[in-house]
């Protein structure tokens, strides 16, 4: 494809990729690069807020790649490739999207062994099993930042119209992993279920973003208020040299 045809990738940052921005660039510079970015934890949406760039809400991965597969493309059927999750695991995927989702056909599966995105053959098997199957959404479920440093580095060579990082929506979408009931995704406590399920994996990483998301959000608070305060002495010293001093002070 020419970069004209690149695909669309979409990113659905937490808290845990926001903390991880600092020390690592590949991340950060394939995140600017994306087509559309939306929050996927609640933490992000309220610190936008304070900041004075609110996100509308939070949107995770989990809940848009069944929203995208539910609504389709108008007259045709959406076709769809899994790349990612354990070995089996997008084949149980696909059997449950065909079931939920008639209209959706899932054109291919694979999940690329460990260690792929370090040779060089390996990605140009992935790039070919995707683009010889022509899907029109890409679900990516490699984990995070390689599945966004990944799509970022192959995205002009992807023969597909939207791709998205969706973490572990694949391992939802096969029934390997569940989400929080109801009741604690409303209570914005879908962090705990999934630590209480994973604690081996997620307690020591949460701990450490508790630590250091706090002390980003300070930070970058400190210099939007900064900033604010030089605007707005700029702006008076401009109205006092115009002879028109603005009211406001």
């Amino acid at each position: 494809m020419s970069p004209e045809r690149s695909c669309r990738c979409v990113f659905t940052p937490n808290v845990d990729h926001v903390v991880r921005w600092r020390i690592d660039r590949q991340a950060l510079d394939a995140y600017r690069s994306a087509s559309l970015v939306v929050a996927d934890g609640w933490p992000v949406v309220v610190a936008s807020r304070l900041l004075g760039l609110a996100v509308p809400e939070r949107v995770a991965g989990s809940d848009l790649v069944p929203c995208i597969m539910a609504v389709g493309i108008a007259g045709e059927p959406l076709k769809v490739f899994l790349l990612g999750a354990a070995p089996g695991v997008a084949e149980r995927a696909a059997a449950k999207v065909h079931s939920q989702w008639p209209h959706v056909t899932v054109v291919g599966v694979y999940s690329p062994p460990l260690g792929f995105e370090t040779h060089p053959e390996e990605n140009e098997t992935i790039l070919r099993k995707v683009n010889s199957a022509l899907p029109h959404f890409l679900v990516v479920g490699l984990g995070s930042p390689k599945q966004e440093i990944w799509l970022h580095r192959y995205r002009d060579r992807l023969a597909v119209q939207v791709a998205i990082a969706a973490g572990a929506t694949i391992d939802f979408l096969a029934g390997e992993q569940v989400r929080a009931p109801c009741w604690m995704q409303r209570l914005r406590l879908e962090w705990l279920h999934r630590v209480i399920h994973d604690p081996k994996r997620l307690a020591r990483r949460y701990l450490h973003d508790a630590w250091v998301f706090p002390r980003i959000f300070v930070s970058e608070y400190a210099a939007a208020f900064r900033g604010k305060n030089r605007r707005e002495t700029a702006r008076l010293v401009t109205s006092l040299h115009s002879g028109s001093p603005d009211t406001r002070y």
